[in-house]
């Protein structure tokens, strides 16, 4: 069985070759996440491919940064959920790869449409509660972008789940400073993104997103903090386009594809590790 690195090394593959496939998508954040979700979907996460949307029994991932969907797609083809075949028909007109996640094209592990920038906390938030009423004791994940905390939305989302203990609930920010316009810090600075959520009353945990025996470190003791009446955020301080040289921490690749010879050259830095599709 390949590690958790080859995986990640497969999936960064995959999402360099969906983009420059149809010229189109966001390949930064989806590569600087890549080691998260590769955690998450082969190794943290308890979930079944079989797919029921009510996820009864299983740990729930919802993606609010929906842009960066060829990394999501990519996990959920690779663990299962669908032919890996299908990677091919990215953002396709009439296939379900959509280049923001729906819930119309019945895609196996798409729980909503996501991509209007603020709202996915909301739904984990949901999502967590109807598993504490039904005595669910399984958890709910999410990713959020740094830029997307510009939204109110979150923060109402962030005041709601303190105030109302949801501790079953574990959220990730990608804290890599960059979004399409340009460095956070020059759009609009977050400040300390950490002290806001210890502020709000939850648990914060920092991680360093593009290690992965960090991420799995951290992920499980983000597991280990969840019931106590608190919600948990992890800080994961990633590079956008990490994996890739000329992509690393350059907001220029937020949703850019890459032509030819930048592939080549991408897929060159990227061992295959599982087969290209």
């Amino acid at each position: 069985m390949a590690s958790l690195q080859e995986n990640a090394s497969q999936i960064r593959r995959d999402i360099v070759r969906m983009v420059h496939g149809v010229q189109s998508g966001h390949p930064g954040g989806s590569l600087g996440c890549a080691d998260l979700l590769t955690a998450l979907y082969f190794k943290v996460m308890k979930h079944d491919p079989a797919f029921k949307m009510d996820g009864v029994g299983e740990d729930l991932f919802f993606l609010s940064n929906g842009h960066i969907s060829p990394l999501l797609y990519s996990c959920l083809a690779r663990t299962g959920y669908f032919p890996v075949s299908e990677l091919g028909s990215f953002r396709k007109l009439n296939t379900r790869l959509q280049g923001h996640p729906t819930t119309h094209e019945h895609l196996p592990g798409i729980r909503i449409a996501s991509g209007s920038l603020g709202q996915g906390l909301s739904v984990g938030i949901g999502a967590a509660l109807a598993k504490k009423l039904n005595g669910d004791d399984r958890l709910v994940y999410t990713l959020h972008g740094d830029g997307e905390l510009q939204e109110g939305q979150i923060w109402e989302a962030v005041m709601f789940a303190a105030h109302n203990k949801v501790d079953n609930l574990i959220a990730t920010i990608d804290w890599n400073g960059q979004q399409i316009d340009g460095p956070t810090d020059q759009v609009m600075s977050l400040g300390n993104i950490k002290e806001k959520f210890d502020v709000f009353g939850w648990t914060t945990l920092d991680m360093h997103g593009n290690d992965m025996d960090d991420v799995v470190k951290v992920l499980e003791e983000a597991k280990s903090l969840t019931g106590k009446g608190k919600p948990v955020a992890i800080m994961m301080h990633t590079l956008m386009g990490k994996g890739v040289d000329f992509m690393e921490n350059d907001h220029g690749w937020h949703g850019i594809a890459p032509n030819d010879d930048q592939l080549a050259k991408a897929l060159a830095q990227l061992p295959e590790t599982m087969g290209d599709y």
